[in-house]
């Protein structure tokens, strides 16, 4: 039996029951201040976490980390030398980031976005000192455990010739980029990164699929990152394959600014801005009026 219509204002209407107004709520899309805040909570969380659970949790990161570049060197080692090997080795690369999110590991473009939002909110200098002291901490752990995965991979024979092949051809597209490149490349690389974070704050399911997805997509367009490009640079360098000072100012330094300005100015800064713009124009407009005529 259909629906009793109702009209009012122009706008013709069926009359739900509550049961049934409670099931629009739930397929309706989360809304981005939903998201924003759900984002924002968890970096007041992380923000008052201590120094040492930051890094142990950034140090295993880290180590985790080097798993999307063991596991492109192993899918690639396997696979014949053709233009279409990249599509399928770079699937690896997102294991580690499967590693580190659903661990719940602290990883520094991740809080590129998480950090920012409650400073953005409260914008006070306590807010911005827990920030930085966060990001210190974070990324000195991150790139330790970066370190301590590429000696090992260099300087052990934990995997066969041909693995080690294909990991140091890895290495050797990954540094190839100028200054100019690894900081443009790294703006990218921490929008996807930052977005990643936004989008899975607004599902409750297919998290997995999407973070495959999205760390994908930052390894098919050699987009550089600071912790996993690290981990591959360092191969490098623990090998002799270039200096410290290249590893640092040709890549490390460039990457490094650009993950955090596509994280923070293109993610963190305009999200908050979305849902702030929006909080205002509501604000401004007068209630709406029922969209439902009690019927007589």
């Amino acid at each position: 039996m259909p629906a009793e219509i109702h009209q009012e204002d122009g706008l013709v209407a069926p009359q739900l029951t509550d049961r049934e107004k409670e099931e629009v709520e739930q397929r309706s899309s989360v809304k981005a201040h939903v998201v924003h805040e759900a984002v924002r909570h968890d970096g007041d969380i992380e923000l008052e976490r201590s120094s040492g659970a930051l890094a142990s949790s950034g140090l295993a990161a880290g180590l985790s980390m080097g798993f999307s570049f063991i596991a492109e060197g192993l899918i690639r080692s396997r696979l014949p030398d053709e233009p279409w090997r990249p599509l399928l080795a770079k699937f690896g690369y997102s294991l580690g980031f499967l590693l580190v999110i659903i661990g719940r590991q602290q990883l520094f473009t991740e809080n590129t976005l998480t950090a920012v939002l409650p400073v953005l909110a409260r914008r006070n200098w306590n807010s911005l000192y827990r920030m930085l002291r966060l990001w210190a901490i974070v990324l000195a752990a991150n790139l330790t455990g970066a370190h301590i995965v590429a000696w090992v991979l260099a300087n052990t024979p934990v995997f066969r010739p041909e693995v080690q092949h294909a990991l140091a051809e890895i290495a050797r597209e990954a540094v190839s980029v100028t200054p100019l490149q690894a900081i443009l490349r790294g703006i990218f690389a921490g929008w996807l990164i930052a977005m990643l974070v936004w989008m899975r704050a607004a599902i409750n399911s297919g998290q997995i699929p999407l973070i495959v997805i999205m760390t994908y997509f930052v390894a098919l367009g050699g987009f550089t990152h600071i912790i996993a490009g690290s981990i591959e640079a360092l191969f490098l360098v623990m090998s002799g394959g270039i200096s410290w000072f290249a590893y640092l100012t040709g890549y490390m330094l460039p990457t490094l600014v650009g993950n955090t300005l596509g994280g923070v100015s293109l993610v963190a800064a305009l999200n908050h801005a979305q849902v702030v713009a929006g909080e205002q124009t509501q604000q401004q407009q007068p209630p709406p009026p029922s969209l439902i005529v009690p019927s007589r």
